[in-house]
Formats: structure tokens, sequence, C-alpha cells
């Protein structure tokens, strides 16, 4: 299964054509759907920082997923999201998607918008794993074994 292709700009203003234009070889998106899955996110943000710091080749992205009748507003919602975010880092690594969500959820089979979803996709964007929610010790093992694996 394949990560779809879609469009969006990080914090920072910079374009970004999900998932080629990533930067690791292998990238974990984390999709955010409601303000509150912050927290959500951040649990696991400190996880996948100690993955990224010790692998070159790996990236992590927070990609809030907004209905594409927001892009319209686009100036104000990223705008308030960046003024929120004083690390620039993460302002770097915040991609605002505004797409047609019905299908995107049907294409990575999202049943639901009440948890977050993680992505481990290659450059081409082959899903090599998956998981919901927040962040517990078996995923994290999980997540640790499979990028081992794929290491050889």
């Amino acid at each position: 299964m394949k990560f779809p292709e879609i469009s969006g700009k990080n914090l920072e203003k910079k374009q970004y054509n999900i998932p080629y234009d990533l930067e690791g070889e292998l990238n974990m998106l984390i999709v955010p759907f409601q303000r509150w899955h912050q927290t959500l996110v951040d649990q696991w943000s400190l996880f996948l920082n100690n993955i990224e710091n010790l692998n070159h080749n790996f990236r992590y992205y927070e990609m809030p997923t907004l209905n594409l009748a927001y892009k319209v507003m686009r100036f104000m919602i990223d705008g308030g999201m960046r003024a929120g975010i004083p690390d620039k880092d993460v302002r770097e690594r915040t991609i605002t998607v505004y797409i047609n969500k019905r299908l995107f959820k049907k294409h990575l089979n999202i049943q639901s918008e009440d948890t977050i979803y993680l992505f481990l996709i290659r450059k081409n964007g082959e899903i090599l794993w998956r998981t919901e929610g927040q962040f517990e010790s078996y995923k994290g093992d999980e997540l640790l074994k499979i990028m081992k694996e794929l290491k050889g």
C-alpha cells in the first residue's frame, strides 16, 4: 500500500510534494485531525526525536490534515499555528495539508478522526508500518524492530 501523493507547506512556508519531498529515506508521518491531538503528537515526538538523532536516514513530520474548504483560511490557520510554536525545528517538521479528507481517509483505511495515525513510509510512498493513538512502549518496540529489519 502507498501513501497518497499530496501537497502542503510547512510552517516555515516551504512547499512539499508528499511523499517525494520528504527528507529521510524512511519518514514517519504523524496525522492529527483535531487540535486536541497535539498531546498525542507530543508523546510520539519525544520518542521519534530520539530515533531521528540516532539515524540520519530517518525523519518525522507532523501533518495536520484539514478539509480543502479551509484552504481559503490557510493564511490565518497556518499563521496561528506558526505563532503558537516558538521552536523553528518543530515549525519545519509541521506540514499542513488541505485535502479532500474523505478520499484521504478512504485511501488509508482511516475509520475515525478521533485519534492520530502514524505511517512509516519510504520516499516512494510505500507504507512499511502504521499505528494509531497514543504512544505506548510496545508500539515503539514494534517500530524499532521494523526499522532494524529494514537495515538488514
